[in-house]
């Protein structure tokens, strides 16, 4: 029998925010402002624009109901006039008054997440395969690796992934299945690469559970539908900064941005982290932030 850790992950949930810096710089906040904070994670980008001036407040939302207690928790200093929260999917939010003087987001998942036992983010612990961010949900990563046929997982795995080794890695997981925890699943799928490719600075399970994340919660269809809703929420002048991490989310976010008509793109290129905050946060180096404003 495969044993998992237990324990409760709500109490490590402290995220280090990524290019703090720039976003805030961007956002051009100013005194009196209603800012929404579409990814609260554990509440270190919203600290910073409540630290802004006494007057900004915030709406934080999150799938996670665990960031949004460790959020709760971490901002908890702060009165519900200056800011409130909401669990959900960032693409279903309605704001139920005024429009936004700024906007951001911070997508993917978070080192909490990444670093808990529990999850299944990673396979660098045992964990069950679940990866869902909202654990209401039904469909989990269990379901897809030992439930949908082989055609669909090789599919996944290039589209969300970009594996080329995809058909070969989902006819060994089709052959093996049923798989309990991410390491069994991560074992196996090194064992479809050469062993030279096995060792390198890149696990050989990482662009599969990259793409079975996006999966599970629909990630790049919530970025679409959030580009497309977002600007209507922002005031003329409103800024919206949008922080990615793969390939596939800084695309979308590059030509919402762009084919947007009330948008005005602020970054030709995208904003990366400087030297200095990838040696104190390495996970940080792949970090691409964009900005738009919303125009009338």
């Amino acid at each position: 029998m495969i044993k998992f850790n237990n324990s409760t992950d709500t109490n490590r949930f402290v995220h280090v925010p990524v290019l703090s810096r720039e976003l805030i710089e961007g956002l051009q906040i100013a005194p009196g402002g209603h800012y929404l904070d579409a990814t609260v994670g554990g509440g270190g980008h919203t600290r910073l624009l409540l630290e802004t001036f006494p007057d900004v407040m915030v709406t934080a939302l999150d799938r996670d109901g665990l960031a949004i207690a460790a959020a709760t928790s971490f901002l908890q200093e702060y009165n519900t006039e200056r800011l409130q929260f909401w669990q959900g999917n960032f693409a279903d939010y309605q704001p139920n008054f005024g429009k936004f003087d700024g906007i951001i987001a911070d997508l993917g998942v978070s080192s909490p997440q990444l670093d808990g036992s529990l999850r299944g983010f990673s396979f660098r612990h045992c964990a069950p395969l679940d990866m869902r961010m909202d654990q209401r949900q039904s469909l989990s990563a269990a379901e897809i690796v030992n439930h949908w046929d082989e055609k669909s997982l090789a599919d996944i795995f290039y589209q969300y992934g970009e594996e080329r080794l995809s058909r070969r890695i989902a006819r060994k997981i089709v052959d093996e299945r049923p798989f309990q925890s991410t390491t069994d699943l991560a074992y196996a799928i090194a064992g479809c690469f050469p062993r030279q490719y096995r060792y390198g600075k890149i696990h050989p399970a990482t662009r599969v559970f990259q793409a079975l994340r996006i999966v599970v919660n629909g990630e790049l269809q919530a970025l679409e539908k959030f580009l497309h809703v977002a600007p209507h929420w922002l005031k003329i002048g409103g800024i919206i900064g949008i922080i990615s991490f793969h390939s596939l989310e800084d695309r979308l976010v590059k030509q919402g941005f762009r084919n947007s008509l009330i948008l005005q793109n602020l970054t030709k290129k995208p904003i990366i982290p400087q030297a200095d905050e990838i040696e104190h946060n390495p996970r940080s180096r792949s970090a691409k932030l964009r900005f738009a404003q919303r125009i009338d």
